[in-house]
């Protein structure tokens, strides 16, 4: 069943979720296209984790639309890269990896592969919805749209105002689970930035995207995102906590 593994998770939010499902495979049959062409194999051994968290709870053409969103995006993040200097698909992956981990459903995981194609390539809301239907395409345009709010407000009643309008803008809860996955990946992998947008991310996680966490009942998830913005913010302090963590073991 799918987003069991959330155990934090409001019943309300649950029903939510199954309800869409039942709803989009009436309105929405496979709709996906063939890829042009493949895609590298060192890229696509890493999608192996991905397919093999997903084979449990997904049927064989679920796990084929999702292989499909993959290797658009592939094709669409080519020659991009992160400021790691690792290809950008990896993103999308690791982002998809941790809606998996949720069991999220086969729309959300396509979105969650593709929720970067509209905001930095040419490719445009109705092209995702002829090749992946229209689900998949409302999630990623609501993707976009949260991704160009601008917060730069310490004010706690402002972060409060702009956590009220991001949810309020998202109007299918599996959009503010993608942007929580794609939230936590970024902060999984502050190192690669300057240390002073290292805290800035930081700061605005902790004000806008934990609350939301802790709202919606994903306490794992609360955590983590607590314990990596404390050590993003204060590094010191945080490196002595965890060697004195490590010694009283």
């Amino acid at each position: 069943m799918a987003f069991t593994t959330l155990r934090g998770a409001s019943s309300g939010l649950l029903a939510v979720l199954k309800k869409g499902s039942r709803l989009r495979r009436r309105r929405n049959p496979s709709s996906a296209v063939k890829a042009e062409a493949p895609a590298a194999a060192s890229t696509i051994a890493s999608l192996a984790p991905l397919i093999e968290a997903i084979k449990p709870y997904l049927d064989a053409k679920e796990i084929e639309r999702v292989k499909e969103a993959y290797r658009f995006s592939d094709r669409a993040h080519l020659g991009q890269f992160r400021a790691s200097g690792e290809p950008y698909i990896t993103h999308p992956i690791a982002v998809t990896e941790i809606c998996a981990g949720w069991k999220l459903d086969a729309e959300s995981l396509m979105a969650a592969l593709l929720h970067d194609v509209i905001e930095d390539q040419d490719i445009s809301k109705q092209e995702l919805a002829e090749h992946f239907g229209a689900d998949v395409a409302e999630i990623v345009d609501g993707l976009t749209k949260l991704h160009r709010l601008e917060y730069a407000s310490k004010a706690e009643q402002q972060a409060e105002s702009f956590r009220k309008m991001l949810l309020a803008m998202a109007r299918d809860v599996r959009v503010i689970l993608i942007k929580l996955a794609d939230r936590l990946h970024n902060m999984r992998t502050l190192g690669a930035v300057s240390p002073e947008k290292s805290r800035r991310i930081a700061r605005e996680t902790l004000e806008i995207y934990t609350p939301i966490a802790h709202r919606l009942g994903l306490n794992a998830l609360f955590r983590e995102l607590q314990d990596l913005c404390f050590q993003a913010m204060h590094p010191n302090r945080y490196r002595v906590l965890h060697k004195a963590m490590l010694a009283a073991r």
